[in-house]
């Protein structure tokens, strides 16, 4: 379980990175996409 937490949230960090979003709100996105997918991968 948590080897999928770590793994959904390095997917989130990577993406995120590639994508490189360029204003606060973008990044609030991506932080609130990172925290859905640890939510996901925890159920």
């Amino acid at each position: 379980m948590l080897k999928k937490s770590i793994i959904a949230l390095l997917s989130v960090l990577v993406l995120s990175s590639l994508t490189a979003c360029n204003t606060t709100r973008g990044a609030g996105e991506d932080i609130s996409a990172g925290g859905q997918a640890v939510q996901r991968a925890a159920q």
